[in-house]
């Protein structure tokens, strides 16, 4: 029962952890209390969406599965905020939620090095302040690294109405010895809580009363191994509240878990639930809601935007008072499910314990939400596993390289005191961060640490160097007078007295690369490299504006601070400062600088010690 790695919990953290750690050659061991809840969307059948489809193609660069099998299985596909710039556009993909479960099931059980089984993990074994593996189902499993990735099972309640279920969500089995044996290893565990609406059965909706919603005719894949998707598509369809809805509501609103005070937990901001919404916004007459579809085998539909934890009554007499939803049938009615997680704050930028050597946490576990965030987590988990059992530096992404730096650096240098859920506002640097180029930013590194495949980076090779030819052409080539004039005369456009180059008209903003293609002077190159190329032409100012701030950004984020550094010793910095650092022990200046309760001036202060001690130490060799 030795391993290299044991990983604990199935979910999308789990998967992508386990994952990462075999294909790397690792013998990986992945528990899981129940086979059935492997990658369960538990909440929305969806993947991506606004910031987190970013994540998805940044696992996707680095060699991760979620991008891969969400191609595999999607319903439909729509980029979002496509009306705003490229910095923030977002895919998303209406996912068969079944058949996500089926193929990450059949994907585990296929890979090498990788032992996937069925047990509850009730106890770490820790041995000077080492993890040497865990009891699971009364047996020892022993491995130098273990990932916690337990997602919302850690003594996690469902509630509905007065009705508290003891149990994790979708009425699985929950963890209830693993969260008493982390507090007897000196972790402060927290509750939070999140929710799901009901699931209704789809033939007893009115769809002539709602509004279809389809998604793009061209849609484009999530993983960068895919040029294209092949896919019957399943429409969703938009509804709306009303005043009568709300009345019933907020008739009932003391019925809810959410108001009843039998929840402890803190909800998610970003994710109200719709008595929340109803209080919130009291001045609203009407809220959006989308039925999704949970899978091309079922007759479920998911509501979306109706999260509650109202008596199953009260949530079909609200759902039936909407237009379209008068003959509604629940099959499962929507509930809160609270749980336990630890402050992030006490983790390494690698998700490494500071406390516990060798044991990592990855996902919800760590106050995040949603599938996205988990998978990001749970793969850099994984390959920082990895590498320390190689003596290797851990990969820690930087705020300019990647969203999943983001989100790491924000869970574990400012903590979260709701689920923390990532979105484009979050990232400073988003448009070097588009979704557009995450191979170009990350698959170098997945090739470095052994992730990425060689298929994999000769796919970014070649894309690569197609985007950079095409950028020459179009700097070299121009274009007749008389080809260019009659073109911008149709488009009741001003004409030209010189040959413009190729590249100039792409600058405009009144041109595309289609106008080019329409022209006869584009080039045999995909789609999503013409995209790549017209957004590098069109904003190319602003990126090299942003790449100058990166540049500054990078002279703190370089600047490593020595691991036996005592803060609470150095005499000029403020005492919150001191003790924040002291407790904390951030990697480097720029990380110390993100602390609440570090100001510029303690970072002032902390490069001019830091420079007085290397002038000593080398007055000392």
């Amino acid at each position: 029962m030795k391993y290299d790695i044991i990983v604990v919990g199935a979910g999308h953290a789990g998967v992508e952890a386990a994952l990462a750690g075999a294909r790397m050659g690792r013998k990986v061991l992945l528990l899981t209390m129940n086979l059935d809840s492997i990658s369960l969307l538990a909440c929305n059948p969806s993947i991506g969406g606004t910031g987190k489809g970013h994540l998805v193609r940044e696992v996707d660069a680095l060699g991760g599965e979620m991008g891969l099998l969400a191609d595999r299985v999607t319903l439909q596909s729509k980029m979002l905020n496509t009306a705003k710039g490229p910095a923030v556009h977002s895919l998303r993909i209406q996912a068969d939620k079944y058949r996500y479960h089926e193929e990450m099931k059949k994907v585990l059980e296929n890979t090498k090095n990788l032992d996937l089984r069925q047990a509850e993990v009730t106890e770490l074994i820790v041995e000077d302040g080492k993890v040497k593996g865990v009891v699971a189902s009364a047996m020892d499993f022993y491995a130098p690294a273990v990932i916690l990735a337990t997602g919302t099972y850690l003594r996690s309640l469902c509630f509905i109405g007065d009705l508290v279920l003891d149990s994790g969500p979708s009425g699985l089995y929950n963890s209830k010895k693993l969260s008493d044996n982390l507090e007897e290893l000196g972790f402060k565990l927290r509750r939070f809580k999140t929710g799901t609406p009901a699931r209704i059965h789809a033939a007893y909706v009115d769809y002539d009363k709602l509004l279809i919603q389809n998604g793009d005719e061209k849609p484009i894949p999530f993983s960068f191994m895919n040029d294209s998707l092949d896919f019957e598509e399943m429409p969703c369809y938009l509804g709306y509240s009303n005043t009568t809805t709300h009345d019933i509501i907020q008739e009932n609103i003391h019925l809810s878990a959410m108001y009843s005070g039998n929840i402890e937990g803190t909800g998610a901001r970003y994710c109200p639930s719709i008595e929340d919404k109803i209080t919130r916004f009291a001045g609203k007459e009407r809220h959006q809601l989308f039925l999704e579809p949970e899978g091309a085998s079922t007759s479920e539909l998911y509501v979306q935007g109706m999260s509650s934890s109202l008596p199953e009554r009260v949530q079909e007499e609200f759902l039936k008072s909407i237009e379209g939803f008068e003959n509604v049938k629940i099959m499962r009615p929507g509930y809160a499910i609270e749980y336990d997680c630890i402050d992030p704050t006490i983790l390494k930028l690698s998700l490494e314990s500071r406390d516990i050597e060798g044991l990592y946490f990855a996902g919800q576990i760590n106050g995040s939400s949603g599938y996205e965030e988990a998978a990001a987590q749970g793969l850099m988990a994984g390959i920082n596993a990895h590498l320390k059992l190689d003596g290797r530096e851990p990969l820690i992404l930087r705020r300019d390289q990647a969203y999943i730096g983001v989100l790491i650096d924000d869970l574990v240098t400012k903590g979260t005191n709701e689920p923390f859920r990532m979105m484009t506002s979050r990232a400073e640097y988003r448009l070097v961060l588009r979704q557009d180029n995450a191979d170009m930013r990350l698959s170098d590194l997945g090739y470095e640490v052994g992730l990425v495949s060689e298929e994999r980076f000769s796919r970014k090779e070649a894309r690569r160097r197609a985007f950079e030819e095409e950028l020459v052409r179009l700097e070299k080539t121009s274009l007749p007078l008389d080809t260019i004039n009659p073109y911008l005369e149709k488009k009741d456009l001003a004409v030209l007295s010189s040959s413009p180059k190729l590249i100039s008209l792409l600058r405009r903003s009144d041109m595309s690369y289609e106008d080019l293609e329409n022209l006869g002077f584009g080039s045999e190159i995909s789609e999503d490299v013409k995209k790549m190329v017209e957004i590098e032409v069109k904003y190319k100012g602003y990126i090299e504006k942003q790449m100058r701030q990166v540049d500054q950004f990078r002279n703190l984020e370089d600047k490593r601070l020595p691991e036996d550094l005592n803060y609470l010793e150095i005499d000029n910095l403020r005492i919150e400062a001191r003790q924040k650092l002291q407790t904390m022990r951030p990697d480097n200046l720029g990380q110390a600088s993100r602390i609440s309760g570090v100001s510029p001036a303690d970072i002032t202060v902390l490069l001019i010690y830091l420079e007085k001690r290397r002038r000593s130490e080398e007055t000392r060799s």
